[in-house]
């Protein structure tokens, strides 16, 4: 006889502990008077002793407090639901991440409660950001490959008459023309590089990046003589999966971008950690900084805030983590210096 689910005595407690959510009643201040097994999951934490009867705002960044009260006030005050919204918590370690939120008034006996459903969306909205960014990124590229092979053509027949003029009528200015045109073309080549990274036919393979951070840092030794190096480097031992020339590449320009960013004396950090999964890489200088306006723009071809510089070398970065399934973000103030925040999933043991 198949036993059917009304004829099943349901623990609703247990359904409710056991729930892949984490779930909250809260009463007034944020005050929490339970949570399921899903909330130490969600904060990291080890015990329900560690948050029961503390407040929900001591999880949440101070920014959103003011919004988060006036909505635990309606549905307290007003007994109204609050329907799926977005937010932010911290977890015990101090990271933060993306919530999913939905809020019910919650009556037991004289009192009124609000009952809140948690799910972290941290993972599904940087899959929606890297997605955007590599549609970006490719219609980029499908535009610069095409000024590339528009503009190379031209000069490269350019550079091959002007050889043959050398040879029949050397001149000095005959060799700074061509110097420039070579100038040009190199440009033209990074360009299609970095906006077609595809192109090229590198093999994935398994990479001990901390063992490459450490060897990158070496080669710029002579530029350091100003510069206090703090390097960071923990969980060696894992490794990611991906292309090891573009990825030498990506890292040796963000630190070259670190060095350039410091005028005269200054502090570059450099860190390397496990989390989650993922192996993370911070390149930090304490220089000139970038505007929020200018963040917006930093990996676009051509985009640069320097005196002398393509923009192709945050390009190339921003190109090739995200071609390897990974992630980039960055923190700026002006005068006070900047974070590179780079993501790549580990390698599975």
């Amino acid at each position: 006889m198949i036993e059917t689910i009304d004829s099943i005595d349901i623990d609703f407690h247990k359904l409710i502990e056991n729930s892949l959510n984490a779930i909250f009643i809260l009463g007034e201040e944020g005050k929490i008077h339970y949570c399921n097994k899903a909330v130490l999951r969600l904060l990291k934490l080890t015990s329900i002793e560690e948050i029961l009867h503390n407040s929900l705002y001591n999880f949440i960044p101070t920014y959103i407090h003011g919004v988060c009260k006036e909505r635990l006030n309606n549905v307290l005050l007003n007994q109204q639901a609050i329907d799926c919204i977005e937010a932010q918590m911290i977890r015990k370690d101090g990271e933060i991440i993306d919530v999913e939120v939905k809020t019910a008034p919650l009556k037991l006996g004289n009192e009124v409660f609000a009952q809140v459903v948690i799910q972290d969306i941290t993972d599904r909205k940087l899959a929606v950001k890297l997605f955007s960014e590599r549609e970006k990124l490719a219609s980029l590229g499908q535009i610069a490959a095409s000024i590339v092979h528009e503009v190379k053509n031209p000069l490269t027949r350019v550079k091959g008459f002007l050889q043959l003029l050398k040879q029949d009528q050397p001149h000095n200015f005959l060799d700074t023309m061509d110097s420039e045109l070579e100038k040009a073309l190199t440009i033209l080549h990074s360009l299609l590089f970095v906006s077609k990274p595809d192109l090229t036919d590198e093999p994935f393979v398994s990479i001990e990046l901390s063992k490459e951070i450490e060897s990158t840092l070496s080669l710029f030794q002579e530029k350091l003589e100003n510069v206090k190096l703090v390097i960071q480097i923990r969980d060696s031992n894992k490794k990611v999966v991906g292309k090891r020339n573009s990825l030498l590449k990506a890292i040796f320009n963000l630190i070259k971008n670190a060095i350039e960013a410091i005028s005269e004396e200054g502090t570059i950090k450099v860190e390397h950690y496990y989390q989650n999964g993922w192996v993370h890489v911070k390149v930090s200088d304490s220089g000139v900084g970038v505007s929020q306006e200018q963040l917006k723009m930093l990996g676009t071809p051509f985009f640069t805030t320097k005196d002398h510089g393509t923009g192709l070398g945050l390009t190339q970065v921003y190109t090739t983590i995200y071609d390897q399934g990974g992630d980039i973000s960055v923190q700026s103030e002006v005068g006070k210096g900047t974070t590179f925040h780079v993501k790549l999933p580990a390698l599975k043991e």
